[in-house]
């Protein structure tokens, strides 16, 4: 993310994705609760439950926040809150399904009128700056 500069250059994530029944399973990763998952409605699955889908907008959706978190905090933005809703467009492109893009919606209240201008900078720079976005082919548009 732009001038942040970590100790490593190298960082690993890990999950464990194991079958429950149907076309539901369940998300794990070490010290974190389990989310149970499934294959959405649209595909024959399973409805009110997480699917990968909806994690993938939720990734870019988060990582645009925790960015603006980060920048937010380094050029001293006081807000109030900061709510952000996010769309994923899934489109059938050559007998293949692809998020063709991802919208993210995001809610700031600031608290004074003379940094207005200061958080759209940073909302811009959190999406330039977001490193899920910057790792996958979709679009993703930040529209404040």
């Amino acid at each position: 993310m732009g001038d942040i500069k970590p100790k490593s250059k190298k960082f690993v994530y890990k999950t464990k994705v194991s079958w429950v029944k149907e076309k539901k399973g369940i998300l794990s990763s070490s010290g974190k609760p389990d989310i149970e998952i499934a294959v959405p409605p649209e595909f024959k699955g399973h409805e009110n439950i997480w699917t990968p889908e909806e994690l993938f907008v939720a990734s870019v959706n988060a990582c645009i926040k925790t960015t603006f978190l980060y920048y937010a905090q380094k050029q001293s933005l006081e807000f109030l809150s900061y709510e952000s809703e996010a769309e994923g467009i899934l489109k059938r492109i050559e007998n293949r399904f692809i998020f063709t893009e991802i919208k993210i919606m995001p809610k700031i209240r600031i608290i004074r009128d003379s940094q207005i201008e200061k958080a759209k900078e940073i909302i811009t720079l959190s999406e330039k700056s977001c490193l899920i976005s910057n790792s996958i082919k979709s679009k993703v548009e930040v529209l404040p």
